[in-house]
């Protein structure tokens, strides 16, 4: 993110404080973003920071010469901007089926209860639910789109901003919306107030993998979230190493990625760490998970060290698209 600001941004303090504002953004936005999605949707939002700012400074310049009018001058865009906003919401409305904008202006406008819906329609109150909540995430898009007078430019950013808008990970996952987003500027300027509408998780941390320094800050991430779960020494040492080794591997082949480490409380209590990068992928997993086995030479453990230490290892890679490792480590109870 520092890297994009300060392409666009030669002032160094302002870089910094638009830097410190994509990071609270990201922060806020982390429950509702698939992992692999993380660096897509930071790089999005850090640009649309800095646009935000220059757009501010423009029309500070424009309006400059009211300064010294103590009045507060009437915006003549107001009006014009509310009729905007209406006639937005309007065409959004007539995007749905007339099923669909019945039974949201129904339980919306009218207060209609889901079971009340139910009855009418002859299905269930979770099925009405449900159908509001697909409702609510295809309005959103297609408000969006009618605000900004555009169309999608391919098939595919629809089923994307759907899968936003609704915050289904699974099926982000199903349409490579974090690649979609780099892909296609259109997307990646929407994506933001679509997913921006999240809580920060504290069960959960994410760490961005750079540079040797995150290894240390994703080896101490990992440590402090397993110590509220009361793991052993022995196993903190042991969650703390595997983590340090899929994060070298990231700074050694990828360059860039992330480490997401999770809570685990049901049915059983554990820790989760999926590691994930979008570098150019493992040639030979067979060859890689052998013990000795390494293209750099380090002392470390690597990915055959990892999948001893965790319970649960998992590694999926793909030419050209990245590297995924998964690993878990349950508490031992009692």
């Amino acid at each position: 993110m520092r890297r994009i600001v300060s392409a666009r941004v030669a002032d160094r303090t302002t870089a910094d404080d638009l830097v410190q504002e994509t990071l609270v953004r990201v922060l806020a936005a982390t429950a509702r973003v698939e992992p692999g999605m993380l660096e897509p949707y930071a790089i999005v939002t850090a640009r649309n920071v800095v646009a935000s700012m220059w757009q501010e400074r423009d029309r500070h310049r424009r309006n400059q010469h009211r300064v010294v009018d103590l009045r507060a001058p009437e915006d003549p865009g107001t009006d014009l901007l509310a009729r905007e906003e209406r006639t937005a919401i309007a065409r959004a409305l007539e995007r749905l089926s007339e099923r669909e904008r019945q039974t949201l202006l129904a339980h919306e406008v009218s207060g209609q209860d889901t079971r009340s819906l139910a009855a009418e329609l002859g299905t269930t109150a979770g099925a009405v639910a449900a159908q509001l909540n697909r409702t609510r995430a295809r309005l959103r898009v297609e408000y969006l789109l009618a605000l900004e007078r555009t169309e999608p430019p391919t098939d595919r950013c629809r089923p994307v901003l759907l899968a936003l808008s609704s915050g289904d990970r699974r099926r982000q996952r199903e349409v490579d919306a974090g690649r979609h987003l780099l892909e296609c500027d259109p997307c990646a300027r929407l994506s933001e107030p679509l997913m921006g509408r999240g809580q920060q998780r504290d069960d959960l941390t994410r760490i961005p993998i750079h540079r040797d320094g995150d290894i240390v800050a994703a080896r101490q991430g990992a440590r402090d979230l397993a110590t509220r779960l009361r793991f052993s020494r022995t196993d903190l040492t042991v969650i703390s190493t595997a983590v340090s080794e899929v994060a070298r591997n990231i700074v050694r082949f990828a360059g860039a990625g992330e480490i997401v480490v999770e809570l685990l409380e049901a049915p059983r209590r554990g820790i989760r760490v999926t590691a994930r990068d979008t570098g150019p992928g493992i040639p030979d997993l067979e060859q890689a998970l052998t013990d000795g086995y390494s293209t750099y030479h380090g002392l470390g453990l690597g990915l055959p060290g990892a999948r001893r230490l965790m319970d649960e290892f998992a590694i999926v890679s793909e030419a050209g698209r990245g590297t995924t490792v998964t690993m878990t480590k349950w508490r031992q109870e009692g």
